[in-house]
């Protein structure tokens, strides 16, 4: 197993798994890569550290693990790794909107609506909506967010 880090052309960083290097160049060459942030297909393979299975090494000293705190001098976290963080928070409220909504499609627009009056069931429901919808719908007091969802997330969730 091929672990690697990957960044797409508008700046996420994300991680990719491959049987072997010359699947993630296969894949690379077919335009079979995308970014699970922007769905971006311009993606590269960023130097990564190395990663090794230590699982089967035993412990020779056989001492418990102490853990370790912060001391307030310690080095703030970097950049990329606070990027990082916040992509993968956003991929999770995706998931988690995607997993408790019904998707109604373009019907969003009328089927928010009526909810709203109490003409169908109160329930979370996710679709389409063009801005005049949505303007119109904000004037009716009806609030509405806009969530774009990354390539893959329209289909089911593994």
């Amino acid at each position: 197993m091929l672990v690697v880090d990957l960044h797409c052309e508008q700046g996420h960083d994300f991680e990719g798994w491959f049987a072997s290097g010359d699947e993630l160049t296969r894949q690379q060459q077919q335009g079979l890569l995308s970014c699970p942030v922007c769905g971006s297909h311009g993606v590269e393979r960023r130097p990564s550290a190395a990663r090794l299975n230590v699982s089967g090494l035993k412990d020779a000293a056989a001492e418990p693990v102490r853990e370790a705190t912060a001391s307030p001098e310690a080095a703030p976290p970097r950049q990329a790794d606070i990027v990082r963080a916040l992509q993968s928070a956003y991929l999770q409220a995706v998931r988690h909107v995607v997993m408790h909504t019904e998707d109604v499609g373009e019907r969003f627009a009328d089927e928010v609506r009526r909810i709203h009056h109490g003409d169908a069931p109160e329930r979370g429901i996710r679709g389409q909506a063009s801005a005049e919808e949505r303007a119109e719908l904000r004037e009716e007091g009806i609030e509405t967010l806009a969530l774009p969802l990354p390539e893959g997330f329209d289909g089911p969730l593994q």
